[in-house]
C-alpha cells in the first residue's frame, strides 16, 4: 500500500512538532513544490530524496509509485482545502493518506483583517474556469473567499464583478501572507481593478448591500431586437417554461434560439450552478444577450452563434434540459439532430401558438421515442393562446 503523509506548512520556515520531527528523521523520500523545498530543506535528513511537484504531473505520480516506501509531502495551508491531498485521493484511491493541516490563506486573511468568517464561503479560480465563482456571485453570499492565480488576479476579479453590476461588494486582498512582502488592502472594486498585486495573494469579497433582481424579470427591462419588441418569451410563459424544464434540478441546459437570452438568464438566476449553452443563428443577438447578462448580473452563459444544424454538438456536455425557442421551420430535423445527445431523463420544452408547430413537435417526439408528459395553454392579455409542451423519453 502506498503511504503518504501530507504536511501543511506556512509561507515561512515551519516549526514541526516533536512527532513530525521524528517521522521526518525516519523518512527518506520527500516531495513538494520548489518554494516548499526552500522552506524545509534544512530540516530534512542528509540522505533525503526530493521529488519536485511540477508539470508534467504524470512524472511526479510515476516517481511516487517507484519510491516503494512512505513519502512525506509538504503543501501550503490545508492540503484538503483545494489542495494536494485531494489530488492524491483522486489519483491513488487505495493509498493511505495522513494529512496534517496548517491554516488556509483565506483563514489567515480573515484573521489578519479582523473579518468575521461565520458566513464565509470559498471558491477557487486557481487554474480553474469561472463557473464556481460566477455561481456564488449570483447567489450574492455575504462573504466570499477566492483563491486566485496569476491570470485571475484581484484586478481581473474586480473588473468581472463591475462588468456584471456587482458593485455592492468591497474587496479585501492579502499579499504574500506570512511572507517577507506581506501586505493587506481593503479597497473598492474600482480601486482594485486598477492595481497590480503580488502574485501570491487571496481575496475576500464582503457584501455591503443586497442587489435586488426580480424573481420574474419584466419583459421591457430586457434589451430586445431592434423594432421587434415582441420577440421575447413573455415573463409568465418564461417562468412556466423554467418550471417545465426543471432547471432547479438540472446541471446542463441547451437554449436553442435564445434571441434576447431571457430564458437562459432567468434559468441561471434560478440555479446559479446551471451550465447554460445558448444557441442562436442571428449574429446581432450575441451582443444583446451579453448586454442583458450584464444588466441582470448573470455571467457564465456560453453562447454559440451560427446555424444550429451546422454545429458539432459532440463538443458540448449532454443536456438535462432543452428549450426550443426557435427552429427555423425545421422542427422534425431538429429532433433528429439532438437525438444522439439526449440522456434518458432529458426534458424538452417548447412554446408555440401555431397548430403546424404543435403537429411537428408531436411528430418529432414520436420519431425519437419521446412522450409528451405535460401540455399547458396560457392566454396573455389579448394575445392568442400559447401552448407549452414538455416531453421526456419513454
Amino acid at each position: 500500500m502506498m503511504i503518504f503523509h501530507v504536511i501543511g506548512i506556512a509561507n515561512k520556515t515551519p516549526s514541526f512538532t516533536i512527532e513530525q520531527q521524528q517521522y521526518i528523521a525516519n523518512t527518506t523520500v520527500f516531495s513538494g513544490g520548489k518554494r516548499h523545498y526552500e522552506l524545509v530543506k534544512n530540516k530534512l535528513p542528509e540522505n533525503h530524496k526530493w521529488i519536485p511537484i511540477a508539470s508534467p504531473m504524470t512524472e511526479v505520480f510515476n516517481a511516487y509509485q517507484k519510491a516503494n516506501e512512505p513519502i512525506i509531502i509538504f503543501a501550503s495551508g490545508d492540503p484538503l482545502f483545494y489542495g494536494f491531498s485531494n489530488t492524491l485521493q483522486h489519483k491513488f484511491p487505495d493509498a493511505k493518506i495522513v494529512t496534517t493541516p496548517y491554516f488556509t490563506s483565506i483563514q489567515l486573511l480573515a484573521n489578519a483583517t479582523n473579518t468575521n468568517s461565520n458566513q464565509l464561503q470559498t471558491v477557487s479560480v486557481h487554474g480553474r474556469n469561472w463557473n464556481a465563482f460566477d455561481a456564488i456571485l449570483i447567489q450574492q453570499k455575504e462573504l466570499i473567499g477566492v483563491l486566485t492565480d496569476t491570470e485571475k488576479t484581484p484586478a481581473i476579479i474586480a473588473k468581472r464583478m463591475l462588468e456584471y453590476g456587482y458593485s455592492n461588494y468591497e474587496i479585501i486582498i492579502g499579499e504574500d501572507i506570512e511572507g517577507t512582502q506581506e501586505q493587506f488592502y481593503e479597497l473598492t472594486l474600482p480601486e482594485a481593478s486598477k492595481k497590480m498585486f503580488h502574485p501570491l495573494n487571496c481575496v475576500l469579497l464582503k457584501k455591503k448591500y443586497h442587489r435586488i433582481i426580480d424573481f420574474g424579470i419584466k419583459d421591457l427591462d430586457f434589451i430586445g431586437l431592434p423594432n421587434r419588441p415582441n420577440m421575447i418569451t413573455k415573463m409568465p410563459i418564461r417562468l412556466t417554461t423554467l418550471h417545465l424544464l426543471e432547471v432547479i434540478n438540472s446541471n446542463i441546459l441547451w437554449d436553442i434560439g435564445f434571441c434576447t437570452g431571457s430564458v437562459s438568464i432567468e434559468a441561471k438566476l434560478k440555479n446559479s450552478s446551471l451550465e447554460v449553452f445558448a444557441f442562436e443563428k442571428r449574429q446581432e443577438c450575441e451582443i444583446i444577450i451579453l448586454e442583458n447578462q450584464k444588466r441582470f448580473g448573470v455571467p457564465g452563459i456560453q453562447t454559440v452563434i451560427g446555424d444550429f444544424f451546422e454545429q458539432d454538438l459532440s463538443q458540448f456536455p449532454k443536456p438535462d434540459a432543452i428549450f426550443i425557442g426557435g427552429h427555423g421551420g425545421k422542427l422534425e430535423e431538429l429532433f433528429l439532430k439532438i437525438h444522439p445527445f439526449l440522456k434518458p431523463e432529458t426534458n424538452i420544452v417548447i412554446n408555440t401558438v401555431k397548430e403546424s408547430s404543435i403537429a411537428l413537435f408531436k411528430k418529432g417526439c414520436s420519431n425519437i421515442d419521446y412522450k409528451i408528459i405535460e401540455e399547458i395553454a396560457i392566454t396573455l392579455d389579448n394575445h392568442n393562446p400559447i401552448t407549452l409542451f414538455k416531453a421526456k423519453g419513454k
